[in-house]
């Protein structure tokens, strides 16, 4: 399993000739399922394997699961959290929420092996209160997209992160990262 950062909270999986694309950045970027953590509610899916609403659905040998924030969510936009099981690896893609969701929209990120979440205080998670969730969660590797303070969240995690071009894994080397984090440079640049 290969991931890259693409800025603005865009990322991509790729395992072999399979790829998961979510929260893209550009129109340029493709893959075989796109997730969206926020979307029109007026706006249908532009193209096949695209995914931005809550729902159950399996894709190519992709389950993914969305719950929305209904806190978050309004007539413009509705904001979904993902679990994603792909090559029996579970992640979890918390989008660009401002508050830490009800228990109800966690429990479809437990026991999730990576975590992706935006931190910035503004537009996203405080950065304390995205280490208390982080803590909570317990995943073995976090990816924050450095939109926002990463700092000031590694410090209330008690960590430093490590810093790759990408993060290039398979299922069994997961339990070594046990609560790493992970720092992507931008592959989009």
């Amino acid at each position: 399993m290969i991931i890259n950062y693409y800025g603005e909270g865009g990322f991509k999986l790729q395992s072999g000739d399979l790829s998961l694309l979510v929260d893209p950045p550009n129109n340029r970027l493709k893959a075989d399922v796109t997730l969206k953590t926020e979307s029109d509610p007026s706006a249908f899916p532009n193209q096949p394997g695209e995914i931005g609403f809550p729902g159950e659905y399996d894709i190519k040998e992709i389950e993914i699961t969305g719950k929305s924030v209904i806190k978050e969510s309004s007539e413009k936009v509705v904001k979904t959290v993902y679990a994603v099981r792909f090559e029996d690896i579970k992640f979890g893609f918390l989008g660009r929420i401002k508050e830490v969701p009800p228990s109800d929209v966690l429990e479809v990120i437990d026991d999730v092996d990576i975590l992706f979440l935006h931190i910035d205080g503004r537009e996203a998670l405080d950065p304390k209160e995205a280490a208390g969730l982080v803590k909570q969660i317990e995943p073995k590797v976090i990816i924050p997209s450095h939109d926002g303070n990463v700092k000031e969240f590694l410090k209330a995690l008690g960590q430093e992160a490590s810093n790759q071009e990408k993060f290039v894994f398979k299922r069994k080397d997961l339990d070594a990262h046990k609560g790493t984090v992970m720092m992507l440079k931008n592959s989009g640049n």
